[in-house]
C-alpha cells in the first residue's frame, strides 16, 4: 500500500520511512510541492498523504486545496504551528487528521491506520482478481458476484480490513460468536474458511498455521 509524504525535513523522512515500511507500508517521499505535481503525472495509486503545511514552494493547505482535494486521497496533516485556527481550517478543507511537530512517530501510524480502515470501509478493495465492495458488501470474482452466506461476508470482510496483517482465529471465532450467538469451536473457524476458499476462483487467503489467516495486498 503507497503513501506519499511531502516533507521536506530529511529526519522525518528517512524515520517515518523506516517506521511504516515495518508495519508493510509503502512510503513515497517528495520535499516540495513542485516534485509532488510531478508526482501525480505518473498515476501512481496512492492510499493516503502526509503533507507538511510548511514546505519550500509553498503552503500545503492551497496545495491541498487546489490540487489534492479534488484526486479523493485521504490526507493528514503536519504542522509546526499548533494555532487553532490553521487546525480547524485544515479539518474544515476536507483533512481526515492533523498532527503538530515534534510526534511521536507511533502515534502517527496509529492515526494513518485509523484513516486508511475508514477509507477501506467507504470503498472497493481488490486483491488479484476479487473485489470487496464494503458498501454494498458484494465480492466480485473476475467481475462476477459471488454468492456468500451473511456470516461468511463478515468473515471475508475481517480479513480485507486487515490486508497485510494476520488475523487470528480468535479474532474469527468472536466474530462468528458476535453474529450468530451460538457456541463455536476452533473447527468452525476451518470450516467457514473452506466455504470460502470454495467460491474464490483464486486462493487469495493464505493460512498461518497456528495462529490465523491472512490476505496481502500484491
Amino acid at each position: 500500500m503507497n503513501i506519499l509524504l511531502i516533507e521536506d525535513n530529511l529526519t522525518i523522512i528517512k524515520g517515518l520511512k523506516y517506521a511504516l515500511e515495518k508495519e508493510n507500508y509503502h512510503l513515497i517521499s517528495k520535499m516540495t510541492i513542485k516534485n509532488a505535481r510531478e508526482f501525480f503525472q505518473e498515476n501512481i495509486k496512492i492510499a493516503l498523504i502526509i503533507l507538511d503545511i510548511t514546505l519550500p514552494d509553498g503552503n500545503g493547505l492551497y496545495f491541498y486545496e487546489d490540487t489534492i482535494k479534488k484526486m479523493n486521497i485521504p490526507t493528514i496533516f503536519l504542522t509546526a504551528v499548533a494555532k487553532e485556527e490553521i487546525v480547524v481550517k485544515s479539518l474544515n478543507l476536507g483533512a481526515e487528521d492533523y498532527l503538530t511537530k515534534p510526534f511521536s512517530t507511533k502515534e502517527l501510524i496509529a492515526r494513518v491506520q485509523k484513516v486508511l480502515l475508514r477509507s477501506k470501509k467507504k470503498s472497493i478493495i481488490e486483491v488479484q482478481n476479487i473485489k470487496f465492495d464494503m458498501d454494498k458488501m458484494l465480492v466480485y470474482d473476475n467481475g462476477q458476484i459471488i454468492d456468500f452466506s451473511p456470516l461468511e461476508l463478515k468473515i471475508l470482510q475481517l480479513l480485507f480490513l486487515n490486508l497485510n496483517k494476520v488475523v487470528s482465529r480468535h479474532v474469527i471465532l468472536d466474530k462468528i460468536w458476535e453474529i450468530t450467538g451460538n457456541d463455536v469451536d476452533d473447527h468452525t473457524v476451518t470450516v467457514y474458511l473452506k466455504r470460502i476458499r470454495g467460491k474464490l476462483s483464486t486462493d487469495i487467503i493464505e493460512t498461518i498455521k497456528g495462529i490465523g489467516y491472512r490476505i496481502d495486498e500484491k
